[in-house]
């Protein structure tokens, strides 16, 4: 025990050293006061770590949150900011107790249907929604536009318009956290990326006098510079507690971002539990119902102090495996180290520069919608690509529940010209035989993501005498991609018995990538 705990509580230090700047950076990014993605982050730890959370993830405000965050502040608040900060706590306690019911419910297995393709474009979309309005942040300029293809058009507005030494600030912390992963400096490596700006930019922020206000000259141009430059703190823990205000909670736009919050973030955080699973050394699997009953109650508790919704972070999370995490005492001590930094050295923390911040959010954005991820999922299948996309593209040009549903509605599509029917859409058709420790599952008709929880159902219902389980698609028009990367992980994860995937030999690949669509032709078929 005595090791676990060490190993666990020098993780939980270095994921703070991430963490901290992070959860400023999400704050800002939010419309809301820097405190609330640290609130969120230290009752994910100190609180949530002991309610059944997943073992190795750690809780915390999430970028791919903060287009929600924004869009509710602004609306809510109609011009006010504070206002729309306390309305959009309301959204949040009411959010995360959708996530408890949806918990009791027995429905956090949701999240293991939604197809990558959509989730992945979603998350671009966030990327480049973070991109379109950090850039202006890190240029030292305030823009006009509102709206992420607005603010995207304004970047060259902002490019020669921009403060020389805020951007010099950002252009070092992007360099820095670009850079850094490709030195080969072994120490130098292991280093955190955001710890390492904050020793910079911090410094800088120094040289240049943010802290006062005033006018510096270059190149015959005058430019101002003031502490509306540096992230600001209130002056106590105490001060940083805020309420809901539940006053417009029964408004449509409190309704749209409730269910967005709902739902967005628990299929983030259903998916980085999986994914967080599929990393632990020890192959433990998390019951996901009661992470996220956890990050339902999580919500609440947060929301009530004035907390941003939180979710089960990914990057986070495998910062924590590799720092050597154990247990769930890792997230603890990670809330822990950051309820000390905020309660003892505020001073410090308002010493750094916004342009900062604004950089590692670039970097996370980036990140979301690196090219990498369009060649990947181009490689899975053209059509899949297709769906990121467009996903990804109405997503920037309208919401978010409008692009993710626009991207299901469309793979449905896809997959009904491709061959499946529409009594096995939401219902899998599966025929059972066994023989000694062996079961063979005989899939009808199509597995494809909206039918896959009713064979995963057939899986997981299976008794421990089971040693061997044969997935037959033998009898399947469709094949889906989400079906056989789900059931390639639950393989990885199962450790007493093995899957074996048959009757695929006369579907016809959609691309030259192991989980790429199958498809049947229908002769075929009949022939067989």
């Amino acid at each position: 025990m005595p090791n676990t705990m060490k190993s666990d509580m020098i993780a939980g230090f270095l994921v703070f050293l991430i963490a901290l700047p992070l959860c400023l950076g999400i704050s800002m990014a939010s419309g809301v006061p820097p405190t609330a993605g640290l609130i969120t982050a230290i009752v994910g730890g100190v609180v949530v770590s002991f309610l059944g959370s997943a073992r190795l993830t750690i809780k915390g405000p999430a970028a791919g949150l903060i287009v929600i965050a924004i869009g509710c502040v602004t609306e809510l608040g109609a011009g006010d900011n504070l206002a729309g900060y306390h309305r959009l706590l309301a959204v949040g306690m009411v959010a995360g107790a959708i996530q408890v019911i949806l918990a009791l419910t027995k429905s956090g297995v949701i999240g293991d249907m939604m197809p990558s393709s959509v989730v992945h474009g979603m998350l671009a979309a966030i990327g480049v929604i973070i991109i379109s309005k950090q850039t202006h942040t890190a240029l030292g300029v305030v823009p006009e536009g509102k709206e992420p293809l607005h603010l995207l058009a304004e970047i060259p507005h902002s490019l020669m318009n921009l403060n020389p030494e805020v951007f010099f600030i950002g252009l070092v912390s992007l360099l820095i956290l670009f850079g850094l992963p490709m030195l080969k400096i072994g120490w130098l490596k292991r280093v955190p990326g955001p710890m390492l700006v904050l020793a910079v930019a911090i410094p800088l922020g120094m040289i240049f006098d943010l802290k006062h206000e005033h006018n510096y000259v270059l190149a015959h141009h005058s430019y101002h510079l003031g502490p509306n430059f540096l992230i600001k703190l209130p002056a106590s823990m105490i001060s940083a507690l805020a309420f809901p205000d539940f006053s417009m909670i029964f408004s449509p736009a409190s309704i749209k971002y409730i269910v967005m919050f709902a739902l967005v973030g628990m299929i983030e955080s259903l998916l980085s539990v999986t994914a967080v699973d599929s990393l632990d050394p020890e192959r433990r699997a998390s019951d996901l119902n009661k992470d996220l009953l956890a990050v339902g109650v999580g919500n609440m508790v947060a929301a009530a102090l004035g907390g941003l919704p939180m979710i089960s972070e990914i990057v986070r999370s495998k910062a924590n495996i590799d720092n050597g995490a154990k247990t769930r005492w890792a997230n603890f001590f990670h809330g822990t180290f950051l309820l000390l930094s905020i309660a003892l050295i505020p001073m410090l923390l308002q010493q750094i520069p916004l342009a900062a911040l604004a950089a590692m959010l670039i970097f996370t954005g980036f990140r979301l919608a690196a090219p990498n991820e369009f060649v990947h999922t181009y490689h899975i299948g053209k059509e899949q690509l297709f769906l990121f996309v467009t996903t990804m593209l109405v997503t920037l040009a309208t919401d978010l529940l409008i692009g993710v549903g626009v991207g299901l509605v469309l793979k449905l599509a896809i997959h009904l010209k491709n061959g499946a029917t529409l009594r096995s859409l939401f219902r899998a058709i599966v025929e059972e035989e066994r023989e000694g420790d062996t079961v063979t599952l005989h899939v009808h008709d199509s597995a494809i993501f909206s039918n896959y929880l009713g064979l995963k159902k057939r899986l997981t219902a299976l008794d421990s005498s089971v040693r061997k389980v044969v997935v037959d698609f033998d009898n399947a028009w469709v094949v889906d991609h989400t079906v056989l990367a789900k059931l390639e992980t639950l393989e990885k994860m199962w450790t007493d018995r093995e899957i074996v995937l048959v009757g695929l030999e006369d579907h016809t690949p959609l691309s030259h990538h192991q989980h790429s669509v199958r498809v049947k032709p229908r002769m075929v078929a009949a022939g067989a």
